[in-house]
């Protein structure tokens, strides 16, 4: 899974009642755009290191992303 400044990741809930989650990756820590990501939830702009697992997929950012777009 490679990724970009920008893009979209979307987890999906694995249990029951679980809901999906969506954030936006305000940072790649690895120059090939390997994980782990910083991501910044949509639902609450908290922000997280993530590790990607089998529930997540990327969406690519349709445009180049800007500074505004990915400060918290």
């Amino acid at each position: 899974m490679n990724a970009h400044v920008g893009d979209k990741i979307i987890i999906e809930g694995t249990h029951l009642g679980d809901h999906r989650r969506t954030g936006i990756i305000t940072e790649i820590t690895h120059p090939d755009g390997a994980p782990p990501y910083q991501v910044r939830w949509l639902e609450d702009g908290r922000t997280t290191l993530v590790f990607p697992g089998a529930e997540c997929r990327i969406e690519p950012s349709v445009q180049p992303a800007r500074p505004e777009d990915v400060a918290p």
